[in-house]
């Protein structure tokens, strides 16, 4: 159940996750001090930080409402960069499909940062129900104080944007990806994967271009076939 492990957070995991929480802190405070500063009433930013937590789709959303996009294209945006969630689920779902109450939390505290502490934690399951939770839950907790903070900050602020506020997220994720491109079939499918989300942005919706990226798996999943066949032989 969510609250007996909430009783006994991790400290393992929180001393591993502190600069990845203090870092999307920024980011909370970011999406705040943005939404704020383009019209948006500090309580519906704060109910989108409660309702949607996925800061991506937030952004996104956002994005596309200052731009002078209708809301069902923001929603839409924001619904299509959420679809990775989706494999997110297949891989650690086992960590919180236990009851109910755990299964609605769960999906909800399901996010990029959260699955990849479950999955680092590999065959030990309970480990990585301990690091989902721990995670989930200090995340939330996080994200919701910190767009509240940039909310109320970003009345004070002419114009956040001009910090480059806005640009936290991508550096943040950038910083995350980068350990991994020492690999060079990892590095291939991201180069991939990165021309034609920038080739296709040009004239095509927000969101859409997120999900071809996603081509760059095929590089991943020629490479893995190569190497299992080079082990067989």
């Amino acid at each position: 159940m969510p609250h007996r492990i909430l009783d006994r957070l991790d400290r393992g995991v929180l001393r591993d996750s502190a600069a990845l929480i203090a870092g999307l802190f920024i980011v909370g405070v970011s999406f705040g001090a943005v939404a704020t500063a383009e019209g948006v009433p500090w309580w519906q930013a704060s109910a989108m930080s409660l309702f949607v937590f996925a800061g991506a789709s937030q952004f996104a959303t956002l994005g596309i409402l200052a731009g002078g996009g209708g809301l069902l294209a923001g929603v839409a945006a924001g619904l299509i960069l959420n679809l990775r969630h989706v494999p997110y689920g297949l891989a650690v779902g086992d960590v919180y499909w236990t009851s109910l109450r755990a299964k609605l939390i769960g999906t909800h505290l399901l996010v990029d940062h959260t699955a990849a502490f479950a999955l680092a934690a590999g065959a030990d399951r309970g480990k990585a129900r301990r690091a989902f939770w721990t995670v989930g839950a200090v995340l939330f907790v996080m994200w919701n104080a910190a767009t509240v903070i940039g909310a109320f900050a970003g009345r004070l602020i002419a114009d956040p944007k001009a910090f480059g506020l806005d640009a936290t997220l991508p550096v943040i994720l950038v910083a995350l990806v980068l350990p991994s491109m020492k690999d060079r079939r990892t590095l291939l499918a991201g180069l991939l994967g990165t021309a034609v989300a920038l080739g296709t942005s040009a004239f095509l919706p927000a969101g859409i271009p997120v999900l071809l990226a996603l081509v760059g798996l095929v590089v991943m999943w020629k490479g893995a076939g190569t190497g299992d066949r080079a082990a067989a032989a």
